[in-house]
This record gives structure tokens, sequence and C-alpha cells, in this order.
């Protein structure tokens, strides 16, 4: 190519590249984004969160405790000891090897977390996470570490309280759980699996969850259960840590899971914490007000509801205990309490909250609405009790002795009775003077299905006072146990009813 033909052509390419830049300037080619609202709003959320998490940590704490000595649940098998000088265990990954070395007793340890509630060292937890503890050791944010004394626990609501010797501490501040409502979020702060300071996030997913915790049969003891629920992500080691609010203010107190990895996690509200630590700080136990009955939602009882027409709600007295405040009143099974001192009551949970706080031996007075001699007959009471302080005490289990055979009455309830005597009576270690003695119950009857047992006394069917075989047997003959029987009874030297229903299992 000759040196002109280049000159020509640089100078085309020139010009070109001036006429792009006249037409085009390279600032427009540049693209700009958009301001987007809603990643502006994902941002402030964003920000929330962190706020949160920075706000709340400082009065979260780690606690590990360690466990009054046990016997070691890792031995070796019968047949697996050391054998002609080799060591079975050699057979065992080295990892695994400390899990099964003989030892007569080892002391167990298990972590949890709380949350700080006051300044001067008390710190709100579950009572599951310290029990049966001989030492407790809490560290805080900034990695301190105090050794902590129990001030007092609450088995009904399992909330307890602890004490570290210190001064000035961050304080979480606790919301009123009564004003928080389901979908809105729900932040738990704790230290699940050793992981300390964890920081999960979800929604409150329901609210006055109870029956969640079912009483051990063979220690029963009162349950006071009105659980937030949420889908925060909570794992062990996060029990008595925080479940908090976009505004960072404690609405729960995490206490249980139901199963890994469901979503399902249940918090004791911070109303009841509160309430249950004031007085466990002030005085070391919490005492708690109680009428001595067994209660049901009426509106989850469908199959009594049409025995007591005229109301929706309420919540029905199935059982009076013998020794109990309101075995002195003039309460019956199957009463329906509808107020508690003029606050209306809809669940089992509501009446617990109303009388929990009521001063021992003060009148309370129940509306209550109850069934006459007929379906017809609707009465509506003022009861007045005077509660009692509630102590947890084992219930003792009825015996399973049977009284020898005896030509008694029988019929579609499954079950034979016999008239009080005095023989019956002792036979049984009953008091009653008056009604029939449940002496055999068929397995399969619906009397057995019902929890009627050997040594219960039949005092009414259908509000029909008993005490003659015979008459027992009349009364039968027309029941209708498709649609219910009423049968009144005195378990265990408790007063209350059951309602024998063919197709309840």
């Amino acid at each position: 190519m000759t040196r002109q033909k280049l000159h020509s052509l640089l100078s085309i390419f020139a010009i070109l590249v001036s006429t792009l830049a006249l037409s085009s300037p390279a600032k427009e080619n540049v693209s700009v984004p958009k301001p987007n609202p809603n990643l502006d709003l994902a941002r402030q959320l964003n920000q929330a969160f962190v706020q949160v998490a920075e706000e709340v940590s400082p009065s979260v704490v780690v606690i590990t405790v360690t466990q009054k000595t046990t016997e070691s649940p890792f031995k070796l098998p019968p047949g697996q000891e050391q054998n002609d000088g080799e060591d079975p265990l050699d057979r065992v990954p080295p990892e695994f090897r400390k899990f099964f070395r003989q030892s007569p007793q080892e002391k167990s340890t298990g972590q949890g977390s709380g949350v700080i509630i006051r300044e001067d060292g008390f710190i709100l937890t579950n009572r599951h996470v310290v029990e049966d503890a001989e030492k407790i050791e809490v560290r805080l944010k900034d990695g301190r570490t105090f050794q902590a004394e129990v001030r007092g626990v609450d088995a009904p609501s399992d909330v307890a309280v602890i004490k570290i010797n210190t001064q000035s501490l961050p304080v979480a501040r606790l919301a009123d759980s009564s004003k928080t409502r389901v979908g809105e979020f729900a932040i738990a702060i704790g230290a699940p699996f050793a992981l300390d300071y964890t920081v999960t996030f979800g929604h409150v997913s329901a609210k006055d969850r109870s029956n969640i915790v079912m009483p051990d049969p063979e220690s029963p003891t009162m349950t006071d259960q009105s659980f937030i629920q949420t889908d925060a992500n909570i794992n062990p080691g996060n029990s008595g840590g925080p479940l908090v609010n976009i505004d960072g203010e404690v609405i729960g107190i995490n206490t249980l899971i139901r199963g890994l990895h469901t979503g399902i996690g249940f918090a004791v509200p911070s109303n009841l914490a509160r309430e249950v630590a004031d007085k466990l700080i002030t005085d070391g136990k919490f005492t708690r007000a109680w009428l001595g009955v067994s209660i049901r939602s009426f509106r989850e009882y469908p199959e009594y509801r049409e025995f007591v027409p005229g109301i929706q709600d309420g919540v029905v007295v199935t059982e009076i205990l013998p020794s109990g405040p309101a075995a002195k009143s003039e309460l019956k099974p199957g009463d329906v309490v509808t107020a508690v001192d003029g606050k209306a009551v809809v669940t089992s949970q509501q009446l617990k909250d109303a009388v929990r706080g009521k001063t021992i031996g003060q009148n309370v007075k129940l509306d209550v609405v109850r069934q006459g001699d007929s379906p017809k007959d609707i009465q509506r009471l003022k009861v007045i009790v005077k509660p009692g302080e509630y102590e947890d005490k084992n219930v003792l289990v009825a015996s399973n002795e049977t009284y020898p055979k005896i030509d008694s009455s029988s019929g579609t309830l499954g079950l034979k009775v016999q008239a009080v005597t005095r023989d019956l009576a002792e036979h049984y270690n009953v008091n009653a003077t008056e009604g029939l003695i449940v002496t055999s119950v068929d397995k399969t009857g619906l009397a057995a299905r019902n929890g009627i047992r050997v040594g219960d006394v039949i005092t009414s069917i259908n509000q029909h006072r008993v005490s003659d075989p015979k008459e027992f047997r009349e009364l039968i003959k027309n029941l209708d146990t498709k649609r219910g029987v009423i049968v009144n009874l005195i378990s265990e030297g408790a007063a209350k009813f059951e309602i024998l229903k063919e197709g309840d299992d």
C-alpha cells in the first residue's frame, strides 16, 4: 500500500470517529439504573433486622449447666469386657472411643440461653435449662463469665430466674405480649447447638397454643400453657432465649420445638414470663392461685354443647378435685363458667389467667350456666369460690384391684354397678355413702373408652340421681348413646362427669 493510500484511509477513519462523537456523545452510551423504590424498602427492612440483632444481643446470655452426678449411659454391653489383653475399644473408631469408656459416674453438661431483665444480674430463662443444676455458668456477649445461682423456678410455666453478681448490665425490653399479632415478624436469638448468638427470623404463626406439653401420667402436674407459635428457626440451645419483635422487644421466651427442622417452635408469652419472674425475684417462688378443677373449652366440647343450649362460649368444669378449693363451694361438674369477676372467659387458658393472680382465700365470683333436670331447664348462677395456693404434688394412681364378682346391673354403657355398702366402700377405699360403685368394666365398652374404672362411684345419669341398681337398669333402657349420656361420678375422690357417646374412641 502506498503512503498516499494509507493517508487517505486514516483521513476517512478520523472523519467517521468525529461524526460518531458528534452524533452520540459518550455520556449517553452509559446505562444509568433508575431508582427502585422496592429495593429501598428491602434495604430498610434489612437494616431493621440488623439493628434488632445489634440492640438485643448484648442482653442475651449463654448458659452452660453442669448437672448433678449421674450414672454414665455409655458402657460396654455385657460380654464385651476386656479379654485376653485385648481392648474391645480398639475396634471402635478413635473419635468415638471416649463415649464408651467405662466410668462409674459422669457429670453431664448442657447449654441454653437466657435474657437479662434487670441490670443487677437477674436473668430470665427456662426451668428445664437449669433443672437439677450443680453448677451454672453464664457468659455475656462481651465474653465475661459468671457463676449463677437459681433464684426460683415455676414448673407449670417452665419459667426460671437465675442471678449473677454484677451491675450495670444491658437489659432487654419486655413487650406487652397481648398485643402481639399473628403474622408479624419474630426474631429468635440464642445458642442453638452451641453456636452462640445465632439470629433467625420468621413470623408469629399462632397465639394461645395450649395442650402442647402433655403431663407425665406417672408424675402429673399443672401446666400453664398459652404459647406463642413461631416458624423462626429454633433448635436445642435456644431454650430460655428471647423471641423479639421488629421493635426489639421481647414477646416470648423460646421454650420448645415440635421436632427438628419442622418450623414449629413455641415461646412462653412475655406477659406470663414477667408475672412469674417478678414473684420469683421478690419471693423466691410464684404463688399460683387455683380452684382445683379440671376444665375444657365449651367450644371444643361439641358432645356437651347440645346438653346446654342457649350459650355460645365458656369453660366446662369436667372435674372437681376433692381436696381443691372448689370442692368447698357450690360449683358442680358440668357447670359452664362464662366469666370470672365479670371478665368473660372463652378458653381454659383464659380462666387460668383470670384466676392465677387472685389473692389466696379471697372471694372470686364465677358466672355459671348449669343444666337442670331437663335440657330446657337452664340456670344462670353466681358461684363464689375462694382460690387456694397451688402446690405441685404427685397424684396417687388408683389401684387396679377388682372386687369379687357380684350379681349387678349391666347394660349398653359397658359396665356393672352395685349399691354402695360399707364393705364395698372400705374395699374400694371410697368415702361415698350414696350412688353406685362400678364393680366391672367391659374393656371395649363405652365406659372404658371414656376412662371410667372399677371403683368409681356413679351419682347420676343424665342429671337423674341414682343409688339403686334396679333404678339404674330402668334408666339405661331408653338411653340414646348416639346422642350421648352424661354420667356424673366420683373417681379417686374427685367429682367429675363424662359423656358416653357411640362413635367416640
